[in-house]
């Protein structure tokens, strides 16, 4: 399907993101800026751009923040952005903003992943782009992998995911998937939640029609609170963000209750900001709320590092 504008044709279906006409052409309400990396940013965190798969088009921004000492790697994390599965990408505000300011005050390397959108990919494509980043990214695990920062400047035994809204749907089904399948190589430590999509108790009819394998509302890859494999998460620690006015923050109170009664072995962890609605801190990233939220997941980074 190609994404293009139209005030003529029939429309078929609108959501709040997009408009799909009947010809299976395309228009996003939401503009997608490119904002070019920064291979020697002044502001002391250089961003490259990479591809992942030639095959598949998937492609990822690198973040690499002053190295103080070359002798000595780097965690690195793993991100996927949010947009419901449909908007949004690495390169545009916010961020191309909010992931380099993670980066240097977390002092980690950031893989953020520019994964396919729906309509025109359907789910569970995303799901597939998600964990072949971490495919490649565990590439690099001997230091011969295609991409010299990964090689030099990451500690693939020191690996985090995370993801806001949709991004961190991905990025627990990534872990589930480690868990489950197995990954040869990288070592994933934890994984950061902003104010997961995991849907809620109505049916979503945009979700029925950018995903027509999912089972439902309670379709593990979009409910994991119903995912007998719970207790299989890949990685040690969880860190959950929820906000109180965000209609996604039930889905996410269920989440971090169904994990600890898993039998899961690691250690989770939930912080709900009042007051305050859906992924607020990356469009005031300044509030004193959203730098409550940054601190604590450096904290949560640097707590895991030093416990290795």
């Amino acid at each position: 399907m190609e994404a293009k504008p139209s005030n003529s044709k029939e429309v078929a279906i609108e959501f709040p993101f997009f408009r799909l006409f009947k010809d299976r052409t395309i228009d996003r309400f939401f503009g997608d800026p490119f904002l070019p990396p920064s291979p020697d940013s002044e502001s002391g965190v250089k961003s490259k751009d990479v591809v992942i798969s030639p095959q598949s088009g998937v492609t990822a921004r690198i973040f690499l923040p002053q190295i103080p000492d070359p002798t000595r790697k780097l965690p690195l994390l793993i991100y996927y952005h949010g947009g419901a599965f449909c908007v949004g990408s690495p390169f545009s505000p916010p961020y191309s903003q909010y992931v380099p300011s993670l980066a240097e005050q977390a002092n980690v390397v950031v893989l953020s992943v520019h994964y396919r959108r729906a309509p025109e990919d359907l789910l569970p494509t995303a799901f597939d782009d998600a964990w072949d980043a971490v495919k490649w990214a565990a590439a690099h695990s001997g230091g011969n992998g295609p991409e010299s920062w990964i090689n030099q400047f990451a500690d693939l035994n020191k690996v985090f995911l995370g993801g806001d809204s949709a991004g961190a749907t991905l990025a627990h089904n990534v872990a589930i998937r480690a868990g489950v399948d197995g990954l040869s190589g990288p070592k994933l430590m934890g994984m950061v939640l902003f104010h997961p999509y995991f849907g809620n108790d109505k049916p979503d009819k945009m979700l029925e029609v950018i995903f027509p394998t999912c089972e439902g509302v309670d379709d593990p890859r979009v409910n994991p609170s119903s995912d007998p494999n719970l207790v299989r998460l890949g990685c040690l620690r969880v860190l959950i963000f929820v906000a109180e006015k965000d209609f996604l923050r039930k889905r996410g109170w269920s989440y971090y209750e169904a994990l600890k009664k898993s039998g899961w072995s690691g250690v989770v962890e939930i912080i709900e900001t009042e007051d305050e609605n859906h992924v607020f801190h990356l469009f005031d990233p300044t509030s004193e709320k959203a730098q409550a939220m940054m601190k604590k997941t450096v904290s949560i980074l640097n707590q895991a590092q030093a416990h290795i």
